[in-house]
């Protein structure tokens, strides 16, 4: 039984599992939303969150912690400039996971993590771009092959 036993494991060693983890909160700092899978979503969630507290509190000590976890400058820096700065108000819940399907593959459930910050957008047509309208549902008419005979020589 695993009572009492926090680790999510996600199929990995140790050494592997935290650089995945990471390198997925490296990502979703960097471009706002990730897409992964259901298990590796809830796991990247709890350490996206504490860096998010990490940057509230501000001081050199949290940038350094925030740092031997990352272990990526560039995303410290934007996780203390803006991430912290825009979850200022917030007492946690600072990612949201919005599952998307089954990837088609191997069929693993696909989730996208992203800042509750954020607001979810559908791309919409531009105004001189033509929007292309259903096709009918007509029958397709097989194509017949065109025999080819050849004369023969004597």
């Amino acid at each position: 039984m695993r009572h009492r036993k926090r680790t999510a494991k996600i199929g990995m060693k140790s050494q592997h599992r935290r650089s995945t983890l990471a390198n997925l909160v490296c990502s979703l700092i960097e471009y706002s939303r990730i897409t992964t899978t259901v298990a590796k979503a809830k796991v990247a969630r709890r350490y996206a969150d504490k860096m998010v507290t990490l940057a509230k509190k501000g001081t050199l000590h949290h940038r350094r912690e925030a740092l031997a976890f990352l272990r990526h400058k560039p995303a410290v820096t934007k996780l203390f400039a803006e991430i912290g700065k825009q979850h200022g108000d917030r007492n946690g819940g600072y990612t949201r996971i919005v599952r998307v399907g089954q990837r088609l593959g191997d069929a693993a459930h696909v989730a996208i993590l992203e800042w509750t910050g954020t607001v979810m957008t559908t791309p919409e047509p531009d105004a001189g771009e033509k929007v292309e309208e259903p096709k009918s549902k007509e029958p397709k008419i097989p194509k017949t092959k065109k025999k080819v005979e050849v004369a023969a020589t004597s």
